[in-house]
């Protein structure tokens, strides 16, 4: 039996356009929060949970939601393997890559929250990202120690995703990195709190425009159209 791939090349309506800034983006989708039985996304907060896009565009669909859930319970039954096989399919990804004269990126967390830069890969001591240094690696995180704390390797890119219950993290976060904020209505402000917006849903590629002390605006979609929880800013 053919195994499961775990990176979607090409899949996502964002990363698709990242190809325009010439960045070829794999994405790793789990079962978010806790569809799983397991929590891939320990700091979500109410409206997150309520807002998360895993059913939008083609995540509506049965066999996604499924494929998404499997992906999940390997991580867990058997870590390494899960690992390896990411191995195996990023060194795909940068063969692709450098075929079509672009860049390799790679989004471990699509619809999760996990520390990869703390998971060694077997019999190597080093985490997927020292594995493949000139692939750039990127992901948003409400874990905000990752980035004011972490060790991180210097290929990984962390944007802060601002939550209602963390807001009051942004500023301390923004010293370091950026932050995606989401807005309601159908236009971006040009500043939040004295912050430059930039519009994040041009393309996925935050390590090629966010800087520290940057926002990165999202307008709400889906469910998040209709939060009361905060996780939603309206102007």
């Amino acid at each position: 039996m053919k195994k499961q791939k775990l990176l979607g090349v090409g899949t996502s309506y964002k990363t698709i356009k990242s190809e325009k800034v010439g960045v070829l983006t794999g994405i790793l989708y789990m079962a978010p929060y806790k569809l799983s039985g397991k929590n891939v996304c320990p700091n979500a907060s109410a409206g997150c949970a309520a807002a998360c896009l895993n059913t939008a565009g083609r995540g509506a669909m049965n066999v996604v939601q499924a494929a998404r859930l499997k992906k999940t319970n390997r991580f867990f039954e058997d870590r390494q393997q899960f690992l390896w096989d990411l191995v195996i399919e990023i060194g795909a990804l940068r063969r692709k890559a450098k075929a079509r004269g672009m860049k390799a990126a790679v989004r471990l967390n699509g619809t999760s929250d996990l520390p990869y830069e703390k998971y060694k890969v077997r019999d190597t001591g080093k985490n997927i990202m020292e594995l493949f240094p000139d692939i750039q690696f990127y992901d948003y995180t409400k874990l905000e120690t990752r980035i004011t704390k972490g060790q991180l390797p210097a290929n990984y890119h962390l944007t802060f995703s601002r939550a209602e219950d963390n807001d009051h993290k942004v500023d301390q976060v923004l010293e370091h990195t950026s932050a995606a904020v989401v807005f309601a209505g159908d236009a971006l402000p040009e500043t939040w709190r004295g912050y430059p917006v930039i519009d994040g849903d041009e393309h996925d590629a935050r390590f090629t425009d966010a800087g520290p002390g940057t926002i990165i605006g999202l307008l709400a979609k889906g469910r998040g159209k209709k939060d009361e929880t905060g996780f939603v800013i309206n102007i």
